[in-house]
């Protein structure tokens, strides 16, 4: 009986994950496609990444989307990391009320969201573009960035700033050389949630935008009415670029904690 819990809890375990990563592969080996079929693989061949590199728009959508991306990221790990901070030092009450705040955002739907600010902006007669684009991304970036370092602030030590400023620090350097590098790691893990939700957002993009801007999301969305294989292209290179990040950030920690275990030693 054990056996067989065992040998079915493998086997939907590769299930989900069959489920997950053969869409992927499936668009990967897809874009070395000779022909622009998608369900005949013809032959060998990089037109397409060629013709990606190419297409004007195809640039824009990825200059747009990154350049959002990182400047919300920045903007947003910055507001985020203070406002945790000064959270941490306000009364239980005032704490609260702004976390229970800080949550909505995250659980309302991303439609809903995405209204409220293309209303916001018609209403205050704003023109959309990039700018309109940025301030939402901003916007809805800020609280994952709260979220990941409250749970840090909460097992600091309280004494930890009012020790420097014993020892003579001013509160911009106890911030900043005491009460910040306890929370690095928290606030690099906030900042790439943030720039992940930047970086992938459709809906709010779709709503916030102007004509003359177009982030990836927006993009593909536009070209899925027809047989785009650049699409698969574009997609390919996103997930070789994130892969490769992802295995630096888990590798690079692990390669300098054996080094200093072999230092100690």
């Amino acid at each position: 009986m054990s056996k067989l819990r065992k040998l079915l809890s493998g086997s939907y375990v590769w299930l989900v994950m069959l489920f997950f990563y053969l869409p992927i592969f499936y668009v990967m080996l897809f874009s070395f496609n000779q022909s622009k079929s998608l369900t005949n693989f013809t032959g060998f061949s990089l037109q397409w990444y060629q013709k990606m590199f190419e297409s004007r728009s195809i640039r824009e959508a990825i200059y747009y989307t990154v350049i959002i991306a990182v400047i919300a990221t920045v903007v947003a790990t910055i507001i985020g990391t203070l406002t945790a901070i000064g959270l941490s030092k306000s009364g239980r009450i005032l704490r609260n009320i702004v976390l229970q705040i800080n949550d909505i955002p995250m659980m309302n739907p991303d439609i809903v969201t995405a209204i409220g600010f293309m209303l916001l902006f018609t209403s205050l007669n704003v023109e959309k573009g990039f700018g309109t684009i940025l301030l939402a991304h901003i916007s809805f970036c800020i609280p994952y960035v709260i979220l990941s370092i409250m749970p840090r602030l909460r097992q600091l030590d309280d004494n930890l700033a009012e020790a420097a400023l014993d020892l003579g620090a001013t509160p911009f350097q106890a911030l900043t050389k005491v009460i910040i590098p306890q929370l690095k790691g928290s606030i690099v893990s906030g900042a790439l949630i943030a720039f992940t939700m930047s970086f992938d957002d459709f809906v709010i993009s779709f709503f916030t935008s102007g004509p003359k801007i177009s982030n990836i999301a927006i993009y593909v969305y536009s070209s899925i009415k027809r047989i785009n294989p650049t699409i698969n292209a574009l997609s390919t290179i996103i997930v070789v670029i994130v892969t490769t990040v992802l295995i630096i950030v888990n590798v690079v920690p692990m390669i300098r904690e054996r080094r200093k275990r072999g230092n100690s030693k």
